[in-house]
């Protein structure tokens, strides 16, 4: 199956600003499942006198109990069980609030509930299936900077000649493997060397795991996440952190084979035309990446 596969439109729901809407779901299974998981993890990591709570006594599990989260979010113990068992049952914005500020999610860990949940802060956004001429033309115009567009799932779906040159010849990379987590821990084409790919990579399955939360049960993200699971050890390792993030916009260092070390730093920019597709562009970080990236690209 081509992960490049077109996305279908959505039907889009309006609501008062910041107030919630439920929202559809293919699989309500599933979301409960990753739910439950998400809670379990995000539970686990206080630790009781983080909270107030003694840190004696005689624990089967890290961080705090099921019991002190219901107490401490004001919320009944059963119930409480019930949601982080993925059982299907009603939950309102409040309560959900309330869980997040005792859990002490951050913004995208709040929302990554609500998605989880059901329910999403604000109005739904339309996909479309096609990339405007426009788009690429863009792209050609920022060189000697690479630069490409992605979607959540992280496909490339266009690329310039500088991303060619500088990070990797995605011209010769199969259409059905263009998929940037696909070759960052599966695929031998991969060749570019980020220095700090260690934190790259953590944060890469950090922000898909945040965008899968809107496409539980959708064939095309199924499919590419089995296929990691089942051919990188590394990325299941990540995956079982079940940590959210939004894309990244530090600066990276990358170990060029012609011209050595460059410090990027990326700029995303969200093509509001066509929903949840972004164009990355890496830019010079210091003057003497800007003088290697004109002479990989232009010399």
């Amino acid at each position: 199956m081509s992960l490049l596969t077109s996305i279908p439109a959505t039907t889009d729901k309006t609501a008062p600003s910041g107030a919630p809407v439920p929202t559809g779901g293919s699989d309500k299974g599933e979301r409960r499942r990753e739910l439950a998981a998400f809670l379990r993890s995000r539970r686990e990591r206080i630790q009781p006198d983080e909270v107030g709570y003694a840190p004696g006594g005689r624990r089967r599990t890290p961080g705090l109990r099921r019991e002190e989260v219901a107490q401490l979010a004001g919320v009944g113990v059963t119930w409480y069980t019930w949601l982080e068992q993925g059982r299907d049952i009603n939950v309102s914005a409040q309560v959900l609030d309330a869980i997040a500020r005792t859990l002490r999610l951050d913004r995208l860990e709040r929302n990554h509930l609500y998605t989880l949940a059901g329910m999403t802060l604000g109005p739904a956004k339309l996909d479309c299936t096609a990339l405007p001429g426009s788009i690429q033309r863009m792209l050609d115009q920022v060189s000697p900077y690479p630069a490409m567009v992605l979607n959540t799932r992280y496909d490339v779906l266009a690329f310039n000649d500088a991303y060619c040159k500088v990070v990797i010849d995605m011209a010769t990379v199969p259409v059905e493997e263009r998929n940037i987590l696909w070759l960052t821990f599966v695929s031998p084409e991969w060749r570019c060397s980020f220095v700090d790919g260690d934190s790259t990579r953590l944060h890469m399955v950090a922000a898909y795991r945040a965008a899968l939360a809107d496409h539980l049960g959708e064939p095309e993200w199924q499919n590419l996440t089995e296929r990691l699971l089942l051919n990188s050890p590394l990325f299941a390792e990540l995956w079982e952190r079940y940590d959210v993030a939004a894309p990244s916009t530090k600066v990276k260092l990358l170990d060029n084979e012609r011209v050595g070390l460059l410090r990027i730093e990326p700029a995303n920019f969200w093509l509001s035309q066509l929903g949840q597709f972004r164009a990355t562009v890496y830019t010079a970080a210091d003057e003497d990446t800007e003088e290697k990236l004109r002479l990989l690209v232009n010399g």
